[in-house]
C-alpha cells in the first residue's frame, strides 16, 4: 500500500500538474475514473444538494462534540480518518475532474487540525491517481499528514484495504479518534475509537 506524507496544505502536487502542462492533462485524463453509476432502482433518486449537505451536517455536529472532548487529551498521538468520494469531497454531485470539498466536513477535519490531531485520508480509489487526487484534496483547503489509497491492481476488498490502512497508521504511533465515511466499507473492521456514518441513502452515493 502506498503512502503519502505530508503536513500542511499540500502545493507541490498541484504545481506539478501546472508544471508538467499537457502531459500531465493527458495522463489524468486517461487516469481518470469513469464516472459514478448508481445502480439503483431507476425510481430512485438522489435527495436534492440541499438535503444532504443537511443530512452530512448532522452527523459532523455530533463529531465535532466529540473532538471538542476527545482531543483536549494530549497524553495521545491523536488522528482522524476521513474517506475521500461523498466524505471529504462532493464526488457524485459534482462529478470529476475536480470535486470541491464537502464543506461539513472540511470543518470537521479543520477543527481536528486545529486541535493537534493529524488528518488521513483512507480511499478504495487507485494508487494510479494518487497525485491527481492530491491535487484536487490540496487546492479546495485540507491538510492532511498521509493518504492510503488501493493499489492499482489489487482484488483484495474495500474492507480490507482500509482497515490495513488504520492498522497502519496505528503503527505509526497514533490513536484514531474518529473514522468518516459514507460507506460501511469505510466503517468496519474497526481501529478506531469512534466511526460516524455519514449517508449513502441504500448505496447511491458510493
Amino acid at each position: 500500500m502506498r503512502t503519502t506524507v505530508r503536513r500542511g496544505v499540500t502545493i507541490v502536487a498541484a504545481a506539478s500538474l501546472a508544471l508538467t502542462g499537457t502531459a500531465i492533462a493527458s495522463t489524468a485524463a486517461q487516469a481518470a475514473p469513469p464516472a459514478i453509476v448508481h445502480t439503483a432502482d431507476a425510481t430512485t433518486t438522489l435527495p436534492p444538494y440541499e438535503t444532504w449537505i443537511a443530512d452530512v451536517t448532522a452527523v459532523t455536529d455530533t463529531a465535532k462534540a466529540y473532538l471538542s472532548s476527545r482531543l483536549p487529551d494530549k497524553k495521545i498521538k491523536a488522528a482522524i480518518v476521513l474517506d475521500i468520494d461523498n466524505t471529504a469531497l462532493e464526488s457524485t454531485y459534482h462529478p470529476y475532474p475536480y470535486a470541491p470539498a464537502t464543506p461539513p466536513v472540511l470543518a470537521l477535519a479543520n477543527q481536528a487540525t486545529a486541535a493537534g490531531a493529524t488528518v488521513f485520508f483512507v480511499t478504495n480509489r487507485p494508487d494510479i491517481i494518487e497525485l491527481w487526487t492530491e491535487g484536487n484534496l490540496s487546492s479546495v483547503g485540507y491538510q492532511w499528514g498521509g493518504l492510503y489509497m488501493r493499489p492499482t491492481f489489487s482484488t483484495d476488498a474495500a474492507e480490507t484495504i482500509k482497515t490495513n490502512a488504520r492498522i497502519a497508521i496505528e503503527g505509526l504511533g497514533y490513536t484514531i479518534v474518529a473514522n468518516v465515511g459514507n460507506s460501511d466499507t469505510d466503517l468496519v473492521g474497526g481501529h478506531a475509537e469512534r466511526t460516524f456514518k455519514l449517508p449513502d441513502y441504500d448505496g447511491l452515493l458510493d
